[in-house]
């Protein structure tokens, strides 16, 4: 691949080179040679919430690692319930199952606004198999997903509904740096709890009634994540 063929891979729709948050995300180790490799493009998607980014049983070409915004992957039960089994936000990667040549496992929804870098399949495939840097990342992320499935599973769908839906608050509150956080409606809430919405409703009104959660305009809140580290540990 000529140089100038290799600078449009390194600086194409999704600007690897000066992506401000690479260090991050499944290309933070590559050096400016590994993307002789690249020959698909690695493309830039901006979805609103509500927008599906892939579906349950789709045959998938490409992974996604979430620029900004949060993802929610949804499983629907036999009776039409869904279940949140996890968010994932920046610096996450999205659709890993089709690196092992399976279909999504889960509905990719959007829950707030998001943007996305599509990554072919065979582009990490290729770049997998030439450089160690690569699988090492890859096997990072493995093991991170794992880790987080495991502590979704142990802190929000056990234990009384008022520890779950403080660890839920504390939770959201780390996904951003500011002081306030997006306050997912509770519908999405109770389907990431196990519990139903009115339970997420008369807690949430408990919590902003003793001060511990307020909630402002378009979705966005703050909370007390000392008080609320208080009512998670309760088991």
């Amino acid at each position: 691949m000529k140089e100038k063929a290799i600078q449009a891979a390194w600086e194409g729709p999704s600007q690897c080179q000066h992506c401000g948050i690479r260090h991050l995300v499944l290309f933070a180790d590559l050096h400016h040679d590994d993307f002789r490799l690249v020959h698909e493009p690695i493309d830039e998607l901006k979805l609103q919430m509500g927008d599906t980014l892939f579906r349950t049983g789709e045959t998938g070409t490409s992974v996604y690692t979430v620029r900004s915004g949060l993802l929610k992957l949804v499983q629907y039960l036999p009776n039409g319930d869904q279940r949140i089994v996890r968010l994932l936000r920046q610096g996450d990667l999205a659709g890993m199952e089709t690196l092992a040549g399976e279909p999504y496992q889960h509905h990719a929804i959007v829950l707030q606004s998001l943007s996305v870098c599509r990554i072919p399949v065979a582009v990490v495939e290729r770049l997998g198999n030439a450089t160690p840097r690569l699988h090492r990342r890859l096997m990072e992320r493995w093991q991170q997903a794992l880790g987080r499935a495991d502590a979704w599973l142990s802190e929000l769908s056990t234990g009384p509904a008022r520890a779950r839906v403080a660890r839920l608050l504390i939770r959201l509150s780390h996904c951003c740096e500011s002081d306030t956080f997006y306050l997912p409606g509770r519908e999405d809430m109770g389907a990431m709890l196990g519990v139903t919405t009115e339970t997420v409703s008369r807690i949430t009104a408990e919590l902003r009634r003793e001060g511990l959660l307020r909630v402002f305009d378009n979705n966005r809140a703050a909370a007390d994540v000392a008080a609320l580290a208080v009512l998670a540990a309760d088991t």
